[in-house]
This record gives C-alpha cells, structure tokens and sequence, in this order.
C-alpha cells in the first residue's frame, strides 16, 4: 500500500462526487493542497479528469455564481442611483454577526 494520498479519493470519501458540496471541495481541496506544498503529505500523480476535475469544478461553479451575485448588484446599483442602501453581499445565512 502506497503512503501517497489519492487527491478525489480524500475529498469524496467514498461518496459520488455530486453528494460533496463545493464548499467542502474548496475546503479540503485547499489543506490537501497546503500540506502537500509544505511536505507533509505526498500525493499520487493525477490525472485531471480524475482528480484536479473536482476542485476545478467547484471553483466553476462558485465564479459562475459570485459573477452572478456581483452582475446582480451592479444592476441593482445602476437602476437605484446612490440613495440606495448599501446591499448585503453574502446570503442572509451568511451574515458575519455585528
């Protein structure tokens, strides 16, 4: 058994890879990379459309949403004028709290 770690194997857990949030891809996607980068783990060579796919995915998505988001508020911004109150950038469940 090789000490190397397998990159989408580590992330999905056993799971279909449409079961794992992009949130958690990011998420784990970033320590397995940090900690590969530092040398505290190995992983095994990857070939993208098995490995790297999955991160590239989420980060996909989540462009393709903030672009969205941002194209929203501009319009927004542009028919209200500068009277408007300032809005909210992240979803209400994702307020940081005052």
């Amino acid at each position: 058994m090789s000490d190397e770690l397998n990159f989408a194997h580590t992330i999905l857990q056993g799971r279909h890879w449409r079961e794992v949030p992009d949130s958690e891809v990011l998420a784990a996607s970033e320590q397995l990379l940090g900690e590969w980068m530092s040398g505290e783990v190995r992983m095994e060579r990857p070939k993208l459309y098995d490995h790297y796919a999955l991160l590239l995915l989420a980060l996909t998505r989540q462009n393709r949403e903030l672009t969205e988001r941002v194209a929203a508020l501009e319009a927004r911004l542009s028919l209200t004028g500068s009277d408007a109150p300032e809005p909210k950038l992240m979803p209400e469940t994702e307020q940081p709290a005052d």
